[in-house]
């Protein structure tokens, strides 16, 4: 309950409060700058409730996704999936492990652009 009061209440009576200093001055120069000021410091009060919940979702999601990242190293298969029936025999090895980081295939190519030759720096005289 008290968060409640904190996350509606109080910028709900921050702004009431600059709406009633705009009433009181009779609607002056004055009274409306600093009634919209008013009002513009509960709104921002409001925002900042709202970033901040905006923030604590985050982490609940980001910690859920860490729990369920343990169980899938700790059992092989994700929480929310059928444990995989048992094989007899394990996965065989990729020839290549990292396709990406293989040699290229000729020593003058630059591997960044295919089809060129690699080429020096111009010379500085």
């Amino acid at each position: 309950m008290r968060m409640g009061v904190v996350r509606v209440w109080l910028p709900v009576a921050i702004v009431a409060g600059g709406l009633i200093v705009i009433i009181a001055t009779g609607g002056s120069e004055t009274g409306v700058e600093g009634g919209a000021g008013i009002i513009g410091a509960g709104l921002s009060v409001w925002l900042l409730n709202v970033i901040f919940r905006v923030g604590v979702q985050g982490e609940r999601e980001r910690d859920a996704e860490d729990e369920a990242r343990d169980f899938y190293g700790a059992h092989g298969y994700w929480p929310d999936e059928a444990p995989p029936p048992d094989r007899a025999e394990p996965a065989p090895e990729p020839e290549h492990p990292d396709e990406h980081r293989r040699q290229p295939a000729h020593p003058h190519r630059s591997p960044a652009r295919p089809g060129t030759t690699a080429r020096r720096p111009p010379r500085r005289p």
